[in-house]
């Protein structure tokens, strides 16, 4: 029996994103295209894979098994037509990417300067925020994230893990005095962030006693949606904050910044750049993964 790939891809494409529009719009096809790709490779088979009702989108038991079995066969048929799309050693085109908010000025401009600088043709599209933006069905090239991994269909480039640093200037501990230990943060003002798609502020996290012990109820009168406001804010004297040394390095350095409780900073956080097995050998993806390499490091 000949499997229909292009109706595979569509099944295999509205399994992952439990939407028969969302495929449609990721493969550039009308929805009812893709609905009767569906059906028919279901006639093919003899057998349902999808339940379908006005609410939602599940697979039958014939439909879990399918997507086990062809999902890689889909994954490396787009990854061999990404390799002889964008053969070129030259990227072009747009690079959609997302990273983490206090990434912007540290890190991801850097980045887009020397990759626009160097490739002329190269567009880039990035979105900085602190969400976790749907890479598949918002069609994003690549993204940043720290943490753990919680999506198998991404590929995951491991970057230098990411550490923390809790710091304050030296005009507000001189007001305020200097924590000698986590506990003791609840007579200090801390600087918060509150992303628009959660109900609570990041916690805090500090090693204590060999363990990593979160802190969700510190006290403070400034909050912010996303993590880039944190250092102008600390360097006016408003209250200690938890950032990225690298975000804080330069200011660590010349004085500008100090960093309190030191020997209970937490462990660094494991960085990802995520992308579809699609792009793995996309030449955009190439340049970036060099580039990323070339500023921020691998993983020991």
């Amino acid at each position: 029996m000949d499997l229909d790939l292009n109706a595979a891809r569509c099944f295999v494409k509205v399994a992952e994103l439990s939407s028969f529009t969302q495929a449609a719009h990721l493969l550039g096809l009308t929805q009812p295209g893709i609905s009767k790709a569906v059906s028919r490779l279901e006639s093919q088979l003899g057998a349902k894979l999808i339940h379908r009702s006005t609410r939602q989108i599940r697979l039958t038991e014939d439909g879990q098994l399918l997507l086990k079995r062809i999902q890689p066969l889909v994954y490396g048929f787009e990854e061999a037509h990404s390799e002889l799309k964008f053969s070129k050693t030259t990227p072009v085109g747009c690079l959609k990417l997302s990273a983490p908010s206090a990434l912007g000025r540290p890190l991801m401009i850097p980045i887009v300067t020397l990759l626009t600088e160097q490739y002329p043709e190269l567009r880039v599209e990035l979105s900085l925020t602190d969400h976790k933006v749907q890479v598949f069905d918002e069609g994003f090239d690549a993204v940043l994230r720290f943490g753990t991994i919680d999506d198998e269909r991404l590929v995951a480039f491991a970057l230098q893990d990411a550490e923390w640093v809790t710091v304050a200037s030296p005009a507000y501990l001189a007001r305020q005095g200097v924590p000698a230990h986590p506990d003791e943060l609840s007579r200090f003002n801390c600087l918060h962030v509150k992303p628009r798609t959660q109900s609570g502020t990041w916690p805090w996290k500090f090693r204590v006693d060999n363990n990593t012990t979160a802190y969700d109820q510190l006290a403070g009168n400034v909050c912010f949606d996303h993590g880039d406001p944190l250092v102008d804010a600390a360097l006016q004297g408003l209250g200690i904050a938890q950032v990225l040394r690298c975000v804080v390095a330069d200011k660590l350095a010349n004085g500008e910044l100090k960093e309190v409780l030191a020997e209970f900073r937490p462990q660094a956080l494991a960085f990802h750049l995520l992308y579809p097995p699609s792009r793995q050998r996309s030449a955009k993806l190439t340049v970036l993964r060099e580039a990323l390499l070339q500023h921020w490091g691998s993983s020991p």
